[in-house]
C-alpha cells in the first residue's frame, strides 16, 4: 500500500513535457544557446549578453540546464523553481517579464529529466538540482543568500522550501500555488506517511525569512487550503495574495499578481539584515514578556550588571543570575513568597505574592551587604518563610538591648 501511494505521489509530482520544448546547442565561441522546438528561434539572440545558458552538474551525477537573466538595475536575484508540467522553453518569456517588471536578476532551471537536463525526476534529485544551481549563483555570479529570493511554483515549492530551510540569512521566499505534501494533494489526509514526498508542512517551520504565499481560490489541482495553511505556519508570514477565481496555472494573467509581487520585492529590497535582526529580537522579547520567565513566570531582576539573566533550568524554572552581588539569590527551585526588596542591589518586580509579616512590606535578602533596612524589622515572623538565598530554611531574629541582630541557623 505504501509503495502504491508513493508511486501515485511521484506521478503527480513529475510530468515533464514530452518531447522537450527546447534543446541546447554550442556556439562557435564555446557558449551554449537554447533552440525552441516550435519556432526554431534561438535564445539568447546573437550579441545578447543579458541571458546566460548554463549546464550545472549535481552531486547525484545529473547535468541540469539553467538560464540566468541579468538585469543591470537589480539588487536582488530570484531563483525560480517551476511547476510539474513545464520546462524552460515554455517559461523563458515569463522570465523576461519578471526580470523587467520586478527589477531582479533571475535564475531558472530544469529538474533532472526535464527539458535538456539529464537523469530521471525524483524528489531527492530536485533537492540536488536546486543546491547545485544555488552553488552556481554563488561561485559564478557572486550572489549570497542575503540577496536571494527563492520562488517555488506548485511542485517547485518542494525544492524551494528544502533549500530555504537550510539558509538562515535568506532574503525571502515566494510560494506560488504551493503544496503541503504530495499525498495531501491526492488524498487530502491530515497525517504523515513514511512514503510521502515533499513534506513542506514540516519544512515551512524552519524557514527564518519572510514568506509570501500566492494561491488561487478556484485552484482545482492544489486546493487553496494548502496555501492558507502554509501561510499560517510560516514564522514570518508576509501579506498573502489570494486571487479570487484564480486557478492553478493562470495566476500570472491577473493584474494583482505582478502588483503584489512587485511590492514584496520592494519591501525585501528595503529590508536590511540589521533591521531584520532588530525585528526578530523585538518579537522574541515581546514573546518572552507575554509568557513570563520559566514555568513560574518570574519577572526578570532589574540588576544593572545582568539585565538579561539566562533561564537555563529545564524543569524547576530557576532564573540564574550572573551578577556577583546577586549570586545565589535565584539559585533555588522554590517560588519565593514576597512582594518586593529593599536591597538596592536587587529591586524586585512585585511578582512573588504577599509577605508573611503584617508589619513589613519588604522582602529581606540577607545575603546583600547593603540590606541594613532588613535588620530593623521588629517582627520575628517576617523571616519564617523558606528563603531562596543560599538554601537556608529559617531565619531567627534576636534583639539585644536597642540593637537588632539576625542569627541564621542552618537547616
Amino acid at each position: 500500500m505504501g509503495c502504491m501511494f508513493s508511486h501515485l505521489a511521484a506521478k503527480f509530482a513529475f510530468f515533464p513535457p514530452s518531447p522537450p520544448t527546447y534543446h541546447l546547442t554550442k556556439n562557435p565561441d564555446g557558449k551554449l544557446s537554447a533552440v525552441s522546438a516550435s519556432s526554431s528561434s534561438t535564445f539568447p539572440a546573437a550579441g545578447d549578453s543579458s541571458i546566460d545558458v548554463r549546464v550545472v552538474k549535481t552531486r547525484r551525477g545529473n547535468k541540469v540546464a539553467a538560464f540566468y537573466l541579468r538585469n543591470p538595475n537589480a539588487r536582488l536575484t530570484l531563483l525560480y523553481s517551476h511547476g510539474n508540467a513545464a520546462d524552460l522553453g515554455q517559461l523563458v518569456d515569463l522570465f523576461v517579464q519578471l526580470k523587467v517588471n520586478l527589477r531582479v536578476n533571475l535564475m531558472g532551471y530544469d529538474y533532472s529529466g526535464y527539458g535538456a537536463s539529464t537523469g530521471k525526476p525524483s524528489e531527492y534529485d530536485t533537492y540536488a538540482d536546486i543546491e547545485a544551481v544555488y552553488e552556481c549563483l554563488q561561485t559564478e555570479y557572486g550572489v549570497g543568500q542575503e540577496d536571494l529570493i527563492l520562488y517555488g511554483q506548485s511542485v517547485g515549492s518542494g525544492p524551494t522550501l528544502h533549500l530555504a530551510s537550510k539558509l538562515p540569512r535568506l532574503r525571502g521566499v515566494v510560494l506560488h500555488s504551493g503544496i503541503l505534501s504530495g499525498l495531501r494533494v491526492l488524498c487530502h489526509v491530515k497525517f504523515k506517511f513514511c512514503c510521502d514526498i515533499y513534506s513542506n508542512v514540516n519544512k515551512i517551520k524552519k524557514v527564518k525569512c519572510p514568506v509570501l504565499v500566492i494561491h488561487g481560490t478556484e485552484d482545482d489541482v492544489v486546493n487553496w487550503l494548502h496555501g492558507n495553511r502554509l501561510w499560517k505556519m510560516a514564522k514570518e508570514p508576509y501579506e498573502p495574495l489570494w486571487i479570487k477565481g484564480g486557478g492553478h496555472c493562470n495566476l500570472e494573467i491577473y493584474p494583482d499578481y505582478i502588483r503584489h509581487l512587485y511590492r514584496f520585492m520592494q519591501d525585501m529590497e528595503n529590508t536590511t539584515t540589521k533591521s531584520r535582526l532588530k525585528k526578530i529580537w523585538q518579537e522574541i522579547r515581546r514573546r518572552d514578556e507575554s509568557k513570563g520567565c520559566c514555568s513560574f513566570k518570574l519577572c526578570r531582576p532589574k540588576c544593572p550588571s545582568c539585565p538579561k539573566p539566562s533561564c537555563d533550568c529545564g524543569e524547576c524554572g530557576c532564573c540564574k543570575c550572573e551578577c556577583p552581588s546577586l549570586k545565589g539569590c535565584f539559585s533555588c527551585c522554590k517560588k519565593p513568597s514576597c512582594v518586593g526588596c529593599c536591597c538596592p542591589k536587587f529591586k524586585c518586580c512585585n511578582c512573588f505574592g504577599k509577605p508573611t509579616c503584617p508589619k513589613c512590606s519588604c522582602w529581606k535578602c540577607l545575603k546583600c551587604s547593603e540590606s541594613e533596612c532588613c535588620r530593623s524589622c521588629c517582627c520575628a515572623g517576617c523571616f519564617s518563610w523558606l528563603c531562596c538565598c543560599g538554601g537556608r530554611k529559617r531565619k531567627e531574629l534576636k534583639t539585644r538591648g536597642g540593637d537588632t541582630t539576625v542569627a541564621k541557623s542552618e537547616g
